[in-house]
């Protein structure tokens, strides 16, 4: 059997990270199994569906990195198909047209929470006949099995099982002719083939109902897994309030996808002790026997981990290219020339994008940036020893990393100092920062004398 398997995200939002593993997972499966990775977009609910959504989602998935096979598929193309299914179940007296209202469903729910009793609708128009219809528009519904059990052989939860009492003839068809999310998708996932479908745990209730469907149909059922949903670091369901959720949010934080591909793989999947996976190694070892059932917990602080292992993993000239929108300007030729060799030892530090980018803006030709209180005091107390490195700079002829060192040392051999009692001032005056990444000498040397020269002026003229 060729495997086939689909995301099927609403567009009334962002693509969040839930599913976006869910994507990821549905992805990879197909990769390891050879077969077909489909995207359908749910966009029945015309209220809350938006185009803007449509392409916040597509926008998640290229950046990640998930491409889908063919081109993707609209539900709400496919209404005619779900209204022909269910007239279809009409005619093999598997479904039902039942009148009763939505003021009289109101009042039987009303009474049955007033008893504390789970409301579970029995309609009496299962076994009635059309002449005792009434004038109003009637729903069509599924004709469930009254006695014995429906059973899910779940992938991931295992075995479970459902007594037929508690499942309801659930409503297929609307009283103004549009389908269910719950015909909707069993209709589309038969049409599109699907063989596995691949979910969150949230929707486990909804494949017993479904599955009440595919056998009225006499249609070959998937085989479900429905995987634990995402937790926040205080163990309550990831919601905004924990930070950024939407998969676009961390692209703009400065996250690259191998490092979110990587993390949202080890959240709830697990191969043996290992942490950094690459894409070919997850398509290799990705199963659903390896995923847990219980919900993970999102980690803020391991996912910002993995993101350092990736970007210094990466070719400078990628990062720089990658890095570019977090600038505030393009940088020119020269300044690009810089800038690949502070990537170079920059990047060893760097957790996110970002701050990658904050390294490299103090690389631009004239930056300039005010001094902190600290730092200017500093300056201050050694405003001497500024002057005489001013002296230094001038004269030196020889700008490049062994001719800035030489002179260095023996500028401090000169004062009976060592490097370290001027490093720092010197590091200071040249990045506005003591904290700035590189060493002296590579920071000296990128600069280029001119600018070494006028941040040095203009330190001693903040005097």
């Amino acid at each position: 059997m060729s495997v086939v398997v689909r995301f099927a995200p609403s567009p009334t939002g962002y693509l969040h990270i839930g599913g976006a593993r869910t994507a990821l997972f549905n992805y990879l499966f197909a990769k390891h199994n050879s077969g077909k990775f489909l995207l359908r977009i749910e966009d029945t609910d015309e209220k809350r569906s938006t185009n803007e959504a449509i392409d916040a989602i597509l926008q998640g998935l290229d950046w990640l990195g998930l491409k889908h096979d063919g081109d993707f598929v609209l539900q709400s193309k496919n209404l005619s198909r779900h209204k022909e299914i269910a007239e279809k179940l009409l005619e093999k007296n598997q479904a039902y047209l039942c009148y009763t209202s939505a003021e009289e469903l109101a009042e039987l729910r009303e009474a049955a929470e007033a008893k504390k009793e789970v409301f579970r609708f029995k309609s009496p128009w299962r076994d009635k006949v059309l002449s005792q219809a009434t004038n109003h528009k009637p729903v069509i519904r599924i004709k469930a099995p009254l006695e014995g059990e429906t059973v899910i052989r779940d992938l991931v939860q295992g075995e479970i099982r459902v007594k037929n009492s508690e499942l309801d003839d659930l409503v297929m068809l609307r009283g103004d002719g549009t389908p269910t999310y719950m015909l909707a998708v069993v209709v589309d996932d038969f049409d599109m083939g699907v063989t596995h479908i691949i979910r969150g745990d949230d929707h486990l209730t909804n494949a017993f109902r479904q599955k009440v469907i595919y056998e009225a149909m006499s249609w070959k059922v998937p085989e479900f897994a429905h995987i634990p949903l995402i937790h926040g670091p205080d163990g309550a369901k990831l919601s905004k309030r924990h930070g950024a959720t939407s998969v676009i949010d961390y692209k703009s934080m400065g996250y690259v996808p191998e490092a979110m591909r990587n993390y949202l793989l080890r959240l709830g999947w697990s191969h043996g002790d290992s942490e950094i996976i690459s894409d070919a190694q997850a398509i290799e070892w990705f199963d659903l026997n390896k995923v847990g059932k219980s919900p993970s917990r999102f980690d803020f602080a391991k996912l910002k981990s993995v993101n350092k292992h990736y970007i210094k993993e990466k070719d400078e000239a990628e990062l720089l290219k990658l890095t570019e929108e977090f600038l505030p300007k393009k940088p020119s030729k020269t300044e690009e020339e810089k800038f690949l060799k502070v990537v170079k030892f920059a990047k060893e530090r760097a957790n996110l994008l970002e701050e990658l980018a904050k390294s490299l803006e103090i690389y631009f030709d004239d930056f300039s940036a005010e001094f902190a209180e600290e730092d200017k005091k500093i300056i201050s107390e050694k405003k001497s020893l500024v002057g005489d490195l001013a002296k230094v700079f001038a004269d030196l002829n020889e700008w490049n990393h062994d001719g800035i060192k030489n002179s260095l040392n023996d500028f401090a051999t000169a004062k009976a100092l060592k490097i370290k009692d001027f490093g720092p001032l010197l590091r200071i005056i040249l990045t506005f920062s003591a904290a700035s990444a590189g060493g002296i000498f590579d920071v000296v040397e990128i600069l280029g004398k001119a600018e070494v020269e006028r941040r040095i002026q203009g330190a001693l003229l903040t005097l």
